[in-house]
């Protein structure tokens, strides 16, 4: 069964029973028929089940002396009992010669600072904080995928107040009509300062880039206070890394593809050929795709963005030869015992070294020297969504180049390591993971009840569902569809993205979602690809039956649905960072969300009014905090890591800035020690280190 399109009945007061009788091959029969019929055949079916069903509801009542409306669907199972998806074990044979040297090349690359054009932004900058993003200084976008350029909460280089939470705010914290305040700004993380590329260092030192004017008079983003620019800011909050691996596709909005194409996060949807590779002695560009693949697709997009790590028009070939010489993580301090890193296991003299000891020659061994033009360049399409972006002129500053294999292929190196290094960042051990294996006093009374509430008056687990406490994990779309249907108003049939939806936490028009369009015009949507005849870019074995083109889709504004294991660390929540504790999040569903129905119909049915009390939200908050797994709490391996330095917004506040020496905002740097496999003392905090049981 569809973790979620059954909700609809939940009107007809007999619960999950009528979902029981809904079975993935219904589905299959209804979208043979022709558009006109299909909402009447199905009709007709539920009409049949519900004769069925009526007489096991009755049965239920009388025979547990409950209310059939209290039915509620099975827990979920702990995380240990999920495969862990990745590359086939050919797919890996072909490319990877020592899996546990290219694990310590993604590890290293993740962290290591200089992946950055600053020397300064890693990937995890934006990840370092149980694998998500905790800072509260300069971490504001004015809402730029909105077409805004004005800063409402506050300027940049604003400091975030825990009286500034919810960004969308009520009279009564239960009721959506109530709505007293309102600001479209997006919470998220701060990159890099806007530049152009000009070139990279081959000794260790910065990239060399021109600064570009972010004032909005000047045709900018807004990232600027008094000709001073700040560092740019990302247009949706950033999700943790953790348990990642575990998702069919990844970003809130999908485009970080399940298959890897070698180059950029849009697998098929790129019609190029991205990867070199020895073949009877000649070097030559070949067909590339990996299946199951989507953190390579993910890894594959922040080391180019303007707005994350990147001088524009910087490429992966430059990023090589700044970094294929160089010790990884030279500047920054590896404890001796890193699960990973640490001295007994870890010795590479250049991050060179490392790629030709994890990677088959065929892929770096050429002797050949390539002659790359500016368009051979352009072919690796950019992460940036288009309103986010500065430049609107990408390319520009590109000239023809000459590289060696290596350096040309830096970008699948790149992602497959970061993708086996991620894929051992698995978060299972928590105190609920050890209740579903059978520890029934892993839960207490209060947290019970909350998981009672998750599975049924709260309807969490529709979203939520499995053992990933995500539909969007590789395990229900492969298993239970990669598009799904759900019923609308007049029983109109709605086709969506199964794990995607759209909740209500902004107006749709503020950002598309999964809506969106990818660099090539294609829609990111799968429903709508299938709509247009182009599931042949889909890739991952897609099998799904045709969709007309005049079907009604509820794909505008959908997010991803994110798992919820360390969500007490990971705030503030939602794809725009508009709540800070998990009460407010607990608010948001339980009033039917802040914009459901203007968004009309798009939301999913599940998004309404819940009733809950004030006890009865302490106790899904309760049930929340025991997906917390302690090893991520105090960073024990595999979540252990090298020291890193990360800006922490810039000198002055909203209003006045200190300029450097290059003109930009000083940065004010916060430095993490090193922490090796037993972890650190002092536990994670919550965002702004409020009470998760806060208002």
């Amino acid at each position: 069964m569809h973790a979620h399109n059954k909700s609809w009945n939940r009107k007809l007061s007999i619960s999950c029973l009528i979902r029981l009788f809904r079975p993935r091959s219904a589905r299959y029969v209804t979208v043979q028929l022709d558009e006109k019929y299909h909402a009447i055949f199905t009709t007709m079916v539920y009409t049949v089940m519900l004769g069925a069903v009526f007489g096991l509801a009755i049965y239920a009542v009388e025979a547990h002396g409950q209310s059939a409306e209290t039915e509620t669907m099975p827990p979920p199972a702990s995380l240990k009992t999920v495969p862990v998806p990745g590359l086939s074990a050919s797919e890996l044979d072909d490319l990877v010669t020592d899996k546990k040297a290219a694990i310590q090349l993604g590890k290293a690359l993740f962290w290591d600072a200089r992946v950055g054009s600053d020397n300064v932004t890693a990937c995890a900058t934006c990840h370092a904080h149980a694998g998500a993003d905790n800072r509260i200084k300069s971490q504001l976008n004015p809402g730029l995928l909105a077409g805004d350029k004005t800063f409402q909460l506050g300027g940049p280089n604003y400091t975030l107040k825990a009286s500034d939470f919810p960004l969308t705010r009520h009279a009564d914290v239960n009721d959506a009509a109530t709505i007293i305040g309102d600001k479209n700004e997006v919470v998220s993380s701060q990159g890099v300062f806007t530049h152009s590329f000009t070139d990279v260092s081959r000794t260790g030192g910065a990239d060399t880039c021109a600064s570009v004017s972010d004032a909005v008079v000047h045709g900018g983003s807004g990232f600027n206070v008094g000709g001073i620019n700040t560092r740019r800011v990302e247009p949706r909050n950033t999700p943790t890394m953790i348990n990642a691996v575990f998702n069919f596709r990844n970003f809130w909005d999908g485009r970080a593809n399940n298959v890897f194409n070698g180059g950029d996060p849009f697998g098929l949807r790129n019609p190029d050929t991205l990867v070199w590779k020895l073949e009877n002695g000649v070097l030559r560009q070949v067909d590339f795709s990996l299946q199951f693949a989507p953190l390579a697709s993910l890894a594959s997009g922040p080391p180019l963005s303007e707005n994350e790590m990147s001088c524009q028009d910087r490429t992966f070939a430059k990023l090589a030869q700044k970094l294929i010489g160089l010790r990884p993580l030279a500047n920054q301090t590896i404890a001796p015992d890193d699960s990973v890193l640490g001295v007994r296991a870890f010795a590479a003299p250049t991050y060179g070294a490392l790629i030709k000891r994890a990677f088959r020659p065929a892929y770096w061994s050429s002797i050949s020297i390539l002659n790359l033009s500016a368009a051979d360049a352009l072919k690796f399409k950019t992460v940036d969504l288009e309103l986010s972006r500065q430049s609107r002129n990408p390319g520009s500053s590109l000239r023809p180049q000459q590289f060696n294999s290596m350096e040309a292929n830096f970008a699948l190196f790149f992602g497959v390591a970061l993708q086996l290094y991620q894929a051992t960042l698995i978060a299972d051990d928590t105190p609920f993971d050890r209740y579903a294996e059978g520890q029934t006093a892993a839960l207490n009374a209060q947290q019970l009840r909350g998981l009672a509430i998750f599975r049924g008056q709260g309807e969490c687990i529709h979203c939520h569902a499995g053992a990933e406490l995500t539909s969007a994990s590789f395990s229900n779309v492969t298993g239970e569809g990669r598009l799904d249907q759900r019923l609308g108003d007049n029983g109109a049939i709605f086709r969506y993205d199964n794990g995607f939806f759209n909740t209500g936490v902004r107006p749709t028009a503020d950002d598309p979602g999964v809506g969106g369009v990818d660099p090539f015009g294609h829609p990111l949507s799968e429903t709508r690809m299938a709509q247009s005849g182009k599931t042949d870019l889909l890739g991952s074995r897609f099998n799904e039956s045709a969709i007309a083109p005049a079907a009604l889709t509820a794909v505008d504004g959908a997010f991803k649905t994110p798992g919820l294991r360390n969500v007490e660390f990971t705030g503030p929540y939602f794809h725009n960072g508009g709540k800070a504790t998990l009460m407010q999040v607990v608010d948001f569903y339980n009033r039917g969300g802040d914009f459901a129905a203007k968004n009309h119909p798009n939301p999913d049915p599940t998004i309404h009014p819940l009733g809950l009390t004030e006890a009865q939200k302490r106790d899904l908050v309760a049930f929340l905090l025991t997906l917390s797994d302690d090893r991520v709490r105090f960073r024990r391996a595999p979540f252990d890591h090298p020291s890193i330095c990360i800006p922490h917004g810039q000198a002055g506040d909203e209003k006045s800035l200190k300029a450097n020496k290059t003109g930009a905002a000083t940065d004010i740097m916060v430095c993490l020690p090193a922490v090796g496999a037993g972890g650190a003392k002092a536990p994670l905090s919550t965002f702004l280190n409020l009470d998760p049981f806060q208002h």
